[in-house]
């Protein structure tokens, strides 16, 4: 060993070690800052994005995947539809996310690389995807109304405590302001005491109370027909029910009041905080096909 100034030259100095340690500390520190702080303000990690996987593409359904684009918060990685015309606006917006027509076969193969699944489909499948995706630990977001009917909105509820995921029903209304003003003036007794409310609309806008056309045009290339039923009964392909008029088809659809109750009625059950109803009356009017002939199309809604 070399001697010099008769100190012992193989040993680092104090204030070398404390270098190297310092150094070594603010390496490591280095490679763990978070990748938001890296890419400044607003930005986040990819790994720390909500991955979506978009059921239904088109329509409101693919209104409601651009909407989770936008928020900056969520990456879109899975595209599905029945009908390729429908997806082919979002299939070009979200270039990267891999598409399917049949949601199971996304389900079966894609579980393990997307968190949550958005449900814009028509009304009657909306419990069956949604329900399935809680089943893997997805969260899910459904599109109104809910479900089919009563029993597929109680087992939904059911299987979102049982699979602990975070759920959310398609409602834009309520997450706006107005609902909260009117529940402030309610409260503030601004408008006195209620004992009728009185909720209209203009829907049906589209045909309903009518028979099922007897024509059979060819199904459009781009859509599976089968597909598009899903468990509701095989009927010939129809030109009018795709890809809106479903709505006043009992089938597929649940009427004016399941597509608009959920705005109109629905307020009002949150500002009065009202129970379950105990008591429903409807009316209906009469289609008439010919003089004096009544028609009966309980395929449809009235």
């Amino acid at each position: 060993m070399e001697e010099k100034n008769g100190k012992n030259q193989s040993k680092p100095s104090n204030s070398r070690r404390n270098f190297i340690k310092s150094a070594s500390v603010a390496a490591a520190g280095f490679y763990i800052v978070p990748r938001h702080v890296l890419g400044g303000p607003g930005f986040i990690a990819p790994s720390d994005k909500l991955l979506i996987a978009g059921v239904g593409a088109g329509g409101k359904g693919g209104d409601d995947i651009r909407k989770f684009a936008a928020a900056g918060n969520a990456e879109i990685a899975f595209l599905c539809d029945v009908d390729d015309r429908q997806a082919k606006k979002n299939r070009e917006l979200f270039p990267k996310a891999k598409y399917y027509k049949d949601w199971r076969e996304l389900f079966d193969k894609e579980s393990k690389h997307f968190d949550a699944v958005s449900v814009g489909t028509p009304d009657h499948t909306h419990a069956i995807v949604a329900f399935n995706a809680m089943k893997m630990g997805k969260h899910v977001y459904v599109q109104k109304p809910l479900t089919h009917d009563i029993h597929e909105a109680y087992m939904l509820g059911v299987a979102a405590k049982k699979y602990k995921v975070v759920t959310q029903m398609g409602d834009q209304g309520s997450s706006n302001d107005g609902i909260r003003i009117l529940k402030e003036w309610y409260e503030a007794g601004l408008i006195g005491e209620v004992h009728t409310i009185n909720c209209w609309t203009d829907r049906p806008v589209w045909p309903q109370g009518i028979k099922w056309p007897d024509q059979k045009p060819p199904v459009p290339a781009g859509l599976d027909w089968d597909l598009w039923l899903g468990t509701a009964p095989y009927r010939e392909y129809e030109d009018m029910v795709v890809p809106f008029n479903w709505r006043g088809w009992w089938d597929y659809g649940t009427g004016a009041l399941g597509d608009m109750a959920c705005h109109i009625v629905g307020p009002v059950f949150k500002v009065m905080e009202l129970g379950f109803p105990t008591e429903v009356n409807c009316s209906v009017s009469t289609p008439y096909v010919d003089n004096f002939k009544a028609g009966y199309f309980p395929d449809s809604a009235p």
